[in-house]
């Protein structure tokens, strides 16, 4: 469940990013002849918050996002609430465009490792979504159109990005019990063998087996430094909480 606080309702952008950020799976609406064609597809997203979509040419989204590039993802939140119309979700549209970018290749398998069978597939691509506006829905009366631009983070992170696959195998190899910890403090799950599988300047990606979770920063982290604090943070966090 994805619990709303005083901040996201300060915040609908912070909010609808956390949304995308936590979401493994979204309904994609391409267009057909004109017309709406709804689909399930996974989704994970790049270091500033654009989804990304792995997609293989002969499915019928994909050669409607050929003809037409205009795409409209829903990200539901709603899982856990009692009234699934009490949760947040957000609508977000945009424009579907085939990149060829191995770092954010890299980052949708390790938030979906099955997709390491088919990601090299000749007829897979990459496709990023860059949103053009948002209409997010963070419960009964929290209602809020979003525009593109305040929907991905600006900035500087291309050190962040370069030092992902470094800080990531430093957190899982030597400071695993670490991870562990976040895991089963902050986020109260259980399991062996939980790893980080991801960072952007907002937080942190976990995974354990098909349990995939986030964590969110207090503050954004642009740079390693940034980073490493981040995550002593979070781990007194953990270390305090009973």
């Amino acid at each position: 469940m994805m619990v709303l606080g005083d901040r996201d309702a300060l915040d609908p952008p912070q909010t609808a990013r956390r949304l995308i950020r936590r979401s493994g799976h979204v309904c994609l609406a391409s267009v057909l002849d004109g017309g709406p064609y709804a689909s399930l597809v996974a989704v994970a997203c790049d270091v500033v918050g654009n989804p990304l979509l792995l997609l293989s040419d002969l499915a019928r989204h994909t050669r409607n996002i050929r003809d037409d590039p205009r795409v409209s993802l829903l990200f539901d939140g709603t899982e856990g609430y009692p009234d699934p119309l009490a949760g947040p979700r957000l609508s977000f549209v945009g424009r579907a465009e085939a990149i060829a970018d191995e770092a954010a290749r890299a980052r949708f398998v390790a938030r979906h490792p099955s997709a390491s069978a088919y990601a090299e597939f000749a007829d897979f691509r990459l496709y990023r979504v860059t949103g053009e506006r948002g209409h997010l829905v963070a419960g009964f009366g929290r209602i809020d159109w979003i525009d593109g631009a305040a929907l991905r983070l600006f900035g500087d992170f291309a050190a962040l990005a370069q030092s992902e696959n470094e800080i990531l195998a430093h957190m899982n190899v030597d400071h695993a019990a670490t991870v562990a910890l976040y895991a089963e403090r902050l986020l109260h799950r259980r399991g062996e063998g939980w790893r980080l599988t991801g960072i952007d300047p907002e937080g942190i990606d976990l995974r354990c087996g098909d349990d995939a979770a986030r964590l969110d920063f207090a503050a954004s982290a642009d740079a390693p430094t940034a980073v490493r604090a981040a995550l002593i943070a979070l781990a007194e966090a953990a270390r305090a909480a009973v």
